[in-house]
């Protein structure tokens, strides 16, 4: 069988394929007003988030309020939602230490510290810039440790308290500052103690001279002090340098006459023949003398 098209199918056949194109014209035109009517609400939905950003003083309160309630941690994002979206406003200074300070509160000092640390380069010489400063020390000194372990944030904590002292003499955190500042650097102090003394014990005497140095340079005002003077009488006898043993001893002797300490040094001098006496050009001497101490 053939199969015959006449001139009336020729013209039946581009009707048929223009209604086959109606479908994928419409579905077209429909995607396109779909995708119209999308970006108008993309659009709107920005302006809407924008819209709907809180007023820095609002955003403020809400920090305060969650502070109060203790919430230490929300509150921080809080006053740090003030510094993002309004930086410009007047709140938003004040926000960042306050930030800084409710991360504190919450235990987060990595991020206290942080924040303070921002607060004082965005606003140096300001009137919170003490309390940022307090801020940096306080996170540090809660994290210190006993003598025997390492001693990284006695040393940090240390320096921002003096670095507040130095800079905010008459600040309200100046007298707690000065009591912390003592009491790291007592420890400071005992930790260099304790590794002095096990170097000494394991006849290391240079590295134990070296740490039994330190407290007496750096640390001077300590209780440590005097024990760091006997020890040095003990390091240097071993090490046969005599006269800064005999250094060692006397100002240990003049700086107190009657401690324990200086009965050993004394009695170990007398046993290698020696004596407790001052020499000018030892650095014991010259470190106490330019100090002020009497020696």
């Amino acid at each position: 069988m053939v199969l015959r098209v006449t001139r009336t199918d020729w013209f039946v056949a581009p009707r048929a394929l223009g209604l086959l194109r109606l479908p994928f014209t419409c579905a077209v035109l429909i995607l396109a007003a779909t995708l119209l009517s999308g970006c108008g609400s993309w659009f709107g939905k920005k302006k809407d988030a924008d819209d709907n950003v809180a007023a820095p003083d609002v955003i403020y309160g809400r920090a305060d309020t969650l502070l109060d309630k203790q919430s230490y941690e929300e509150a921080a994002k809080q006053y740090e939602e003030v510094d993002v979206n309004h930086p410009y406003s007047q709140e938003a200074r004040r926000a960042i230490v306050m930030s800084a300070y409710s991360y504190y509160k919450a235990g987060k000092y990595d991020d206290a510290v942080s924040a303070a640390d921002r607060y004082l380069t965005l606003h140096p010489g300001t009137p919170e810039s003490d309390l940022a400063q307090n801020i940096i020390g306080m996170s540090y000194y809660v994290q210190v440790l006993d003598p025997k372990r390492d001693q990284t944030n006695a040393r940090k904590s240390l320096q921002a308290y003096q670095t507040l002292l130095q800079r905010y003499p008459d600040s309200r955190y100046a007298a707690e500052a000065q009591n912390r500042a003592r009491i790291l650097r007592d420890l400071l102090a005992a930790n260099e103690m304790t590794v002095g003394r096990f170097y000494l014990r394991h006849s290391n005497f240079l590295a134990a001279v070296n740490r039994f140095k330190l407290v007496v340079t750096d640390y001077q005002t300590t209780a440590q002090v005097e024990e760091a003077l006997g020890r040095l009488t003990e390091a240097y006898v071993a090490l046969g340098i005599i006269p800064e043993a005999q250094t060692a001893a006397a100002v240990l002797g003049y700086n107190y006459p009657d401690s324990k300490w200086y009965r050993n040094s004394f009695a170990l001098l007398q046993k290698y023949g020696s004596r407790p006496q001052m020499h000018e050009d030892s650095w014991i001497t010259k470190t106490w003398k330019s100090d002020g101490k009497p020696a």
